[in-house]
């Protein structure tokens, strides 16, 4: 009898035992596993958005590279009510100087999607930057938001389906420019630098202007290393256009002779695009112009563009340029984009959520057209005209044009 309850005192202790041991088990599993999904949603809620800017933080192009920066930061502080989060996760900005070296903009790319590990990209100021690291985006499956390189060929022949533009392209510069003078019957002389940037401007500006029933009664093109243009707009005079129209870029511009030769008192008008502030101040002697701009801070009237003139001036004692609106619809667009997809960066999901979205923007209403990622927006037909107190020519409205206005030809 005694072996008997030793026996079954010895069993109910190893079925506990056993019990404890299971019991034991399970809980361990079940606080791993807890853990495991708590770490995992610390994770997700404390996980960061990388976005690798590249610019032309030195050099000639300096000034177009700090204008994006800076409409960037604002940008993205703007879109996140200051938070720098998007659904819980915090946005982390890595920039980077391309020099516009095109193999430096890759280099740089490179190390953004390497070693940073950034989910975009964003740039750059130049277009032989951007072209070259177009075929990145792709290769690493990553969105790049294009600002402000402005060559047709990023949306057109080497487009890929990540590469999205808040810049606008060359051929909108050339429909807002016709748009603000062209018309039935309106003649029309180009003068442009003899070199691709030349060719390529007048090309787009005459396809626009003829569509809109105007005649192009002489292509002009100069030498960009001259000193003297009197020659080739002496060949302008003759032809007695109602406008001529200037494609030029650089220092070395034909303004005051244009002014010496007396053009716009011959009755001819003279129209091209207002740049930025520091070149707007070399264009005393075309005070009267009639032409387009991009952006000039006075232009648009929303509370997006009021909210980055008087936040800039706040932080850096000065009015935004050119390029910043463009830097801040970039970071816009990223952050609407995110909030869409609940803070899901993956590229292929991005897409289809960026393809037709619309965005505000300190330029309006900004919009990805679907076919190629180009951002249909805002051009502004201009007349410069000199205001006390403002020691450069100040870009005043004449009519906003319209993002179907401009809109280009899709070219990819």
């Amino acid at each position: 009898m005694k072996k008997h309850w030793l026996f079954v005192l010895l069993l109910m202790l190893a079925m506990l035992m056993v019990a404890c041991n299971s019991d034991g088990s399970k809980d361990s599993s079940t606080d791993g596993k807890a853990s495991e999904d708590d770490t995992k949603g610390t994770a997700e809620e404390g996980a960061t958005i990388k976005i690798g800017v590249l610019a032309s933080l030195t050099g000639a192009l300096e000034s177009y590279g700090k204008q994006t920066q800076r409409g960037f930061e604002l940008g993205i502080d703007y879109a996140t009510g200051g938070t720098m989060e998007v659904n819980g996760k915090k946005i982390e900005v890595v920039y980077e100087d391309t020099e516009t070296k095109p193999e430096v903009a890759v280099q740089k790319a490179t190390k953004l999607l390497e070693d940073d590990k950034v989910d975009f990209l964003v740039g750059s100021s130049s277009s032989g930057d951007t072209l070259a690291v177009l075929p990145l985006a792709e290769e690493y499956e990553k969105i790049m938001v294009v600002e402000p390189a402005v060559a047709d060929s990023i949306t057109g022949a080497e487009f890929n389906e990540y590469i999205f533009r808040t810049g606008r392209n060359s051929s909108q510069d050339a429909y807002a420019a016709a748009a603000a003078i062209a018309g039935k019957g309106v003649k029309i002389a180009t003068f442009a630098p003899d070199y691709s940037f030349g060719w390529d401007g007048v090309n787009a500006f005459k396809r626009a202007a003829e569509k809109l029933g105007a005649e192009i009664v002489l292509e002009e093109y100069a030498d960009p290393a001259a000193t003297d243009f009197t020659s080739n707009l002496q060949k302008v005079i003759d032809a007695k256009p109602d406008y001529l129209f200037v494609v030029w870029a650089g220092a070395n511009s034909p303004w005051n002779q244009i002014a010496d030769l007396k053009i716009q008192e011959k009755g001819i008008k003279i129209s091209t695009g207002a740049p930025d502030i520091i070149a707007l101040k070399f264009m005393n002697p075309l005070i009267g112009m009639e032409g387009f701009s991009v952006y000039y801070h006075t232009l648009p009237q929303n509370d997006v563009n009021k909210w980055l003139v008087e936040e800039h001036q706040k932080r850096f004692n000065e009015v935004p340029d050119l390029f910043t609106p463009g830097g801040m619809s970039a970071a816009i667009s990223i952050v609407e984009a995110l909030k869409k997809s609940e803070g899901d960066a993956d590229a292929k999901k991005l897409i289809g959520i960026m393809e037709g979205m619309s965005f505000e923007t300190p330029k309006g209403k900004m919009t990805f057209r679907e076919e190629d990622h180009q951002a249909l927006q805002s051009m502004y037909s201009i007349r410069l005209e000199k205001q006390e107190g403002v020691d450069y020519p100040v870009p005043v409205l004449i009519r906003e044009l319209s993002p179907e206005e401009t809109a280009p030809p899709v070219m990819n």
